[in-house]
């Protein structure tokens, strides 16, 4: 990777990024892809190697002169039958030529395949599931350790290894797709010469006339801002990055601002195409000896990570894959309190930062989630935003996505899969401006109950686990009581009681599902509780499964203090459960395997895989961790 100027390649490959194939259906498939031009595309569908009668439709956005991003549906007039084995090729028609050109996934084969092959599974048998993914996670500390992985990666292994009909049924990435406020030296000059590459139009700021093609800022994005009291707000929001006395953070000061960068960065993280024309040599402007020596540690982890990108564009072409947004994916802290809000969306610079990164969650990782919630006029009106010149037509469009509300979707599996959206439908605090709200509001939890009644089971993602580590929580919970929420990512469901209670009576509804699996990620450690109701004679079967990070983990000193600490002083018999929210609730942790006495919280970073019986219960929960060594959670005595 670390190539001189001079021996990169030139040439761009037709295909930037993708295949990812995304949702499946009975009588449709679809699939998102990133090209260097302005191919017409042809989709074949293959059954046992023979075609299958079909039919493609798509929207095409140009982004810049070499970037087109294509949103593919694939029509059958067949059904797409369960458990059978598909394969797909895509051809490249150029337009003014005619000539078809392969897409070349050979590449993106398993040893015995021809082309990508997937299988459409309505009974969800086992899923892999993730977050937080940090390309540049572990440079501190990356001569000790000497491989980070990538939980993407550990997925395509796991997918190598096995018969096509016991494939996961699905792939779910619950938040940080990427890290939109958290970027390094390294990628920034890379997404920089991507947009230069690609020959993409920067915009123009607002209330500003600099020119980030002449000058990135690396590590000193805080330089946009002018000097103003207005401004102390939101430097302290975007781009000073919190010094944590519990949760650190790296500093933002190279977020990423216009949705140039924020594509580029998607495209970076999914493929390695685009890395073949890349260098990652310290930018001349970079002159400052700390920055130079934070760069060259940035870069051998981004390095490490690039190697294994062949593994991510592979699995991301062979299993359907739902997504959703976490605060990373924007910001950081994203909507975390009502100041927050007011201080965001009323500035100008912060407004724009924001709703780029949500246009790219659109176009990257909403549409495929629920095609259908998506006309043509919103690819339209997107298309006429990224060609506005002034930038009028691309606040109109923010506008409409800040205001937009389908973010969440499901998708109509047994168990049912539901996916929320915590982060745009928020419960402010009643106590005042500066307090957590909810993660959800009193009607988008009424909405979700109603959704879910009557259901024998269900697979509910939440971003955010919405049982969580109780010690960790009081520690938000104390930063919170003192107006400091922002301190600790003071982001959990029993932060805001109208939400806690909500959610809880949820469970205890007479209608509520059996058997209740949830899944989550956000917290960069992993963990399993098995959780009944107290009190009652029938309870539902709730497994809170947390999978995090796919590359990213806590510090981890800190995390053996605080999951022994919060077992002896929350363990199911302690009488401190009666002064939390949770205390009608009987919550067990489970035992990774070969976990050393008391821990209960696994710091590793990888992927998870849930094994799942027809009544909709886990049969084995585990982590397939980036040293190559798969964890089992298991069930305490305790």
């Amino acid at each position: 990777m670390h190539l001189p100027l001079d021996t990169q390649s030139s040439t761009l490959t037709p295909i930037l990024a993708g295949p990812i194939l995304r949702k499946l259906e009975t009588h449709c498939c679809h699939i998102w892809l990133a090209t260097s031009a302005p191919y017409d595309l042809i989709i074949d569908l293959f059954d046992e190697h023979h075609p299958f009668s079909s039919d493609t439709s798509s929207q095409r956005i140009k982004v810049g002169k070499k970037l087109f991003l294509h949103f593919i549906t694939v029509h059958t007039e067949q059904e797409i039958e369960e458990l059978t084995p598909y394969s797909y090729s895509i051809k490249l028609l150029d337009p003014i030529t005619g000539e078809t050109i392969s897409g070349q996934l050979d590449e993106l084969c398993y040893d015995s395949e021809t082309l990508p092959t997937f299988i459409r599974k309505t009974r969800i048998d086992s899923l892999l599931h993730g977050s937080c993914r940090k390309a540049h996670y572990g440079y501190k500390n990356l001569n000790e350790r000497h491989h980070i992985g990538d939980g993407l990666a550990q997925a395509d292994k796991w997918v190598e290894t096995v018969p096509i009909d016991e494939r996961p049924a699905l792939l779910m990435l619950s938040g940080d797709q990427i890290y939109a406020d958290d970027v390094a030296g390294p990628m920034l000059s890379a997404i920089r010469q991507a947009i230069t590459i690609l020959e993409i139009d920067e915009e123009s700021l607002p209330d500003r006339e600099h020119d980030l093609n002449h000058d990135p800022l690396y590590y000193h994005r805080e330089a946009l801002l002018p000097q103003n009291q207005e401004s102390e707000a939101i430097y302290q929001q975007f781009f000073k990055g919190k010094r944590k006395p519990v949760f650190t953070t790296d500093t933002a000061h190279n977020h990423l601002i216009s949705l140039a960068e924020i594509l580029c960065m998607y495209l970076l993280v999914w493929s390695p195409n685009l890395w073949k024309s890349i260098s990652l040599n310290i930018p001349s402007s970079i002159q400052d000896d700390d920055d130079q020596s934070r760069y060259l540690k940035e870069q051998k982890a981004l390095e490490e990570f690039v190697t294994q990108l062949h593994r991510t564009q592979r699995v991301l072409a062979h299993l359907p894959t739902a997504m959703i947004f976490d605060d990373h994916d924007v910001t950081d802290d994203w909507n975390l309190t009502a100041e927050w809000e007011q201080t965001a969306y009323e500035h100008p610079l912060s407004k724009r930062i924001i709703g780029n990164a949500i246009f790219g969650y659109f176009l990257c990782q909403g549409w495929g989630n629920s095609p259908s919630t998506f006309d043509q006029s919103f690819f339209h009106d997107a298309q006429v935003a990224i060609e506005d010149n002034h930038n009028d037509a691309k606040d109109v469009f923010i506008d409409r996505l800040l205001k937009f509300d389908q973010w969440h979707y499901e998708w109509d599996t047994a168990p049912k899969l539901v996916v929320l959206d915590t982060r745009t439908h928020r419960w402010r605090s009643e106590k005042g401006l500066n307090h957590p709200s909810g993660l959800m509001d009193w009607e988008a939890i009424t909405d979700l109950q109603q959704e879910i009644k009557d259901l024998d089971s269900v697979i509910l993602v939440s971003p955010a686990p919405i049982f969580g580590v109780k010690l960790i929580e009081t520690v938000q919970a104390i930063f919170a009581w003192c107006g400091k929420p922002l301190m600790v990512d003071a982001e959990n469901w029993m932060a805001h009681p109208g939400s806690a209670y909500a959610l809880i009576n949820l469970f205890t509804h007479p209608k509520t599902p059996n058997n209740f699996i949830i899944l989550s990620g956000d917290v960069h450690y992993s963990f399993v509780y098995d959780v009944q109701l107290r009190g009652h004679k029938s309870s539902p079967n709730i497994w809170q499964i947390t999978s995090s990070g796919q590359r990213n983990e806590f510090p981890h000193r800190l995390l053996d203090w605080f999951d022994r600490l919060n077992r002896w002083l929350y363990a199911p018999w302690s009488p401190l459960n009666i002064f939390t929210k949770r205390r009608t609730l009987h919550i067990s942790p489970r035992k990774p395997e070969n976990a050393n006495r008391g821990e209960r919280l696994l710091n590793q970073s990888g992927i998870g895989l849930v094994s799942i019986n027809k009544q909709g219960k886990p049969v084995e929960i585990s982590q397939l961790c980036n040293n190559n060594q798969k964890v089992k959670f298991k069930r305490s005595k305790t």
